[in-house]
């Protein structure tokens, strides 16, 4: 069955209710979902009863919801059979014995970049990017090298809609300025950033390619200069590089097989 107009935006009202809920707000009352909803209590009831009945909701006390149990089995369904992490089991590992700083595994999320997978280095302090967080499209190099391999029409889309924070991120003024900026880290096969999140810090990231030459996601490494001064750059692209060609082959043989 189709769904129609209003049903299709209470189906994304309802949904909605999953993303109030974060680090910091990780619980919330029946009055402040609807308040959040800007809906009828009839309906905000319907909808907490929906997604608590799923499992997507569970009842912390009376009144009050966090995230549900379904969404724990959610993941661990994604981690046990998502191509990408499938693609990355060893590759993470050996990146950091080559390295020796963490290793993390992103994919585009929306106009944003997910981490979804990660190994730590011994050393690695607890607060960088790790899985479930989401970095700008347009700054760090795991975003970067995502966004310069992405198809020509959703890069005209996302210019369409973000080209001031396109400019303001130094990727350039037109559309031309763009695709040209783009077009060099598509050519080198990496991209290298120093200090965009953290000072001193370098970034090193790779795609992860399609049959069609398009990004699934991206590789990268990131170490600190001031604490790391034996890291080779040009030792750090390849083994990144490589690591990123080894999944991309990985993930031509799933399709494959």
């Amino acid at each position: 069955m189709t769904a129609t107009p209003d049903g299709a935006g209470s189906l994304a009202k309802m949904l909605h209710i999953l993303q109030l809920f974060s680090e910091t707000e990780p619980e919330w009352s029946t009055a402040a979902i609807i308040e959040a909803l800007e809906t009828s209590r009839s309906t905000g009831y319907r909808y907490i009863k929906t997604l608590h009945e799923a499992g997507l909701l569970s009842s912390a006390r009376n009144g009050h919801y966090t995230l549900g149990p379904r969404i724990i089995e959610m993941d661990l369904q994604i981690r046990l059979t998502d191509p990408l992490l499938l693609a990355s089991h060893g590759v993470l590992e050996e990146l950091v014995d080559k390295i020796g700083h963490s290793a993390l595994l992103c994919t585009a999320f929306r106009d944003s970049v997910l981490c979804v997978g990660e190994h730590r280095a011994p050393s690695s302090p607890e607060n960088r990017f790790s899985r479930g967080q989401r970095r700008p499209l347009f700054q760090g190099a795991v975003s970067k090298v995502i966004l310069a391999h992405l198809p020509h029409h959703r890069l005209k889309a996302i210019y369409a809609r973000q080209r001031k924070e396109i400019e303001n991120a130094g990727l350039g003024a037109t559309w031309s300025e763009f695709r040209a900026t783009l077009g060099e880290m598509k050519k080198a096969g990496y991209v290298l950033t120093v200090g965009e999140f953290n000072p001193g810090v370098y970034s090193v990231a790779a795609p992860i390619l399609t049959d069609q030459k398009t990004a699934l996601g991206s590789v990268g490494v990131a170490w600190d200069e001031n604490q790391r001064r034996d890291v080779e750059v040009e030792h750090a692209v390849l083994a990144v590089k490589q690591a990123a060609a080894t999944m991309s082959e990985r993930l031509l043989k799933q399709q494959r097989d």
